[in-house]
C-alpha cells in the first residue's frame, strides 16, 4: 500500500461467506502449518489488509468524494 496518513477503524462489513472462506483457504496455503501441524494466522488481520488495500489500489478517496455514493436515511 502507498504511505500515507492513515489511521486504523473498527468498523462492521457485510462480506460474502464465500469471500471469507476464500481469504481464509488462501492465507493457510501461503502460510502453511506450524510444526505441531497448526495453522498460526489472525483471519480478521488478513482480512483488514486486504480490504485496505483493495480501497487503496480502488480510488476509495475518488468515491467518498461522490455524493451519489451515500444512502443514508439521517440525512434525508
Amino acid at each position: 500500500m502507498t504511505e500515507k496518513n492513515t489511521i486504523n477503524i473498527n468498523a462492521n462489513i457485510e462480506l460474502s461467506i464465500s469471500s471469507l472462506e476464500t481469504i481464509v483457504d488462501t492465507a493457510k496455503k501461503i502460510i502453511g502449518r506450524n510444526e505441531k501441524g497448526y495453522y498460526r494466522i489472525e483471519t480478521a488481520d488478513v482480512v483488514s489488509q486486504i480490504i485496505s488495500r483493495f480501497l487503496d489500489e480502488n480510488n476509495f478517496e475518488s468515491y467518498i468524494k461522490d455524493l451519489s455514493n451515500y444512502d443514508l436515511p439521517s440525512m434525508k
